[in-house]
């Protein structure tokens, strides 16, 4: 089982889904905006990946908080304020075959569709 998630008007989600389909990957999409997000799959996730490389810290929500709220993130704020806020979580985040990649390379998607 292969799943894909982000924002559906992302420009690297857009390459990637393009890529899957390209490649006939099956896979389902989940759009945080649309399907929402649980504490338990964004705890799994973080397990997976660590919360420092989910968080975007150059998007534009990110940058809208203030400097205390950006200086005082930890796990559990981080946690919190994606959950609060998806587009903060770094995208695409896949998943095949329970392993977990973020970001999309057509390369790295070659070497992990392989």
């Amino acid at each position: 089982m292969t799943t894909l998630y982000g924002i559906k008007n992302c420009d690297t989600i857009k390459k990637a889904r393009a890529w899957l389909t390209t490649n006939n990957i099956d896979y389902t999409f989940h759009d945080y905006r649309q399907d929402g997000l649980d504490s338990n799959w964004l705890e799994q996730t973080e397990h997976a990946l660590g919360w420092e490389l989910m968080l975007n810290k150059r998007g534009t929500t990110f940058r809208q908080l203030s400097e205390e709220q950006k200086q005082g993130v930890d796990k559990t704020a981080a946690l919190a304020l994606m959950l609060e806020f998806p587009a903060m979580i770094k995208r695409p985040i896949l998943i095949h075959n329970d392993k977990y990649f973020i970001g999309f390379k057509a390369d790295q998607y070659a070497e992990v569709f392989s």
